[in-house]
């Protein structure tokens, strides 16, 4: 089980855009993680007439390492650590540390 999962509400806590928060669109394998509008950079697209793609200075968001995001807690109003754990059913939970609140419903 993974810390984050897609479309969980994350504040970033280093680099350019401390402070910001997003939700994540995609966690990708190599512990990096994509966010909505966080970490956009300016790529110089080349043009394709065959596959019809415009040639241009382009916006693209770019990935973050996951020890940058803290999982936002809605009732501190902050980021928060997370845990595991496994409840009485057998299933295995997320969970706030700070609250004891579980994620996974």
């Amino acid at each position: 089980m993974k810390r984050l999962k897609k479309g969980d509400d994350v504040i970033v806590v280093a680099g350019k855009d401390k402070g910001r928060r997003s939700t994540v669109t995609q966690v990708l394998n190599n512990g990096k993680v994509l966010l909505q509008g966080v970490n956009v950079v300016k790529k110089h697209q080349k043009g394709n007439p065959n596959a019809g793609v415009a040639g241009g200075i382009i916006d693209k968001e770019m990935p973050i390492d996951q020890s940058n995001v803290m999982l936002f807690n809605p009732d501190t109003g902050k980021g928060d650590r997370v845990g595991f754990k496994t409840l009485e059913d057998g299933r295995k939970v997320r969970y706030f540390k700070s609250n004891n609140e579980v994620l996974d419903q």
